[in-house]
């Protein structure tokens, strides 16, 4: 690839998909190092798990804690782009609908980044270590599969 190709690849926004794991929070780590070669901005999008949604459905998991849990992550990884002086916009949904059978974190993740315009995609690829937070293990890989944004998985 000479020197012309690659001024033809731009990035404006990557998405970086996260569940609160640290495998996630690594995967934000490698969106910010994308932002920062390319100049570009990162949204981290937290989709809630399976367990969480039905929780709060049923009123057996508090908003708040849910809301103080994402804010808690997303300050960690707001340090991180912090650091390379990267711009952090972030966001939550469900992953999982009682209603829609259709909605799962693949096609939430994908839904997002047609939403952003979003250029690139870096998400976890490892199985979780926390069994709460295997939501995106499930979306990696649809997301590679359908995506049409270039995809890394980390």
């Amino acid at each position: 690839m000479g020197k012309d190709d690659s001024e033809q690849f731009t990035v404006d926004t990557v998405l970086a998909p996260v569940d609160g794991s640290d495998e996630s929070a690594t995967a934000v780590e490698y969106a910010v190092a994308v932002a920062d070669r390319y100049d570009a901005d990162v949204h981290a999008l937290f989709v809630l798990g399976r367990g969480v949604v039905r929780g709060l459905d049923a009123g057996t998991v508090d908003e708040d804690d849910v809301a103080e849990k994402t804010q808690g992550f997303f300050n960690d990884i707001g340090s991180i782009a912090d650091d390379y002086g990267v711009a952090l916009s972030t966001s939550v949904d469900d992953g999982f609908s009682q209603t829609r059978k259709t909605r799962h974190p693949g096609n939430v993740v994908l839904d997002t980044a047609d939403e952003l315009d979003a250029d690139f995609i870096v998400l976890p690829r490892e199985p979780v270590t926390e069994p709460s937070a295997e939501v995106l293990e499930k979306a990696a890989e649809y997301v590679l599969s359908y995506a049409s944004q270039p995809v890394l998985s980390v």
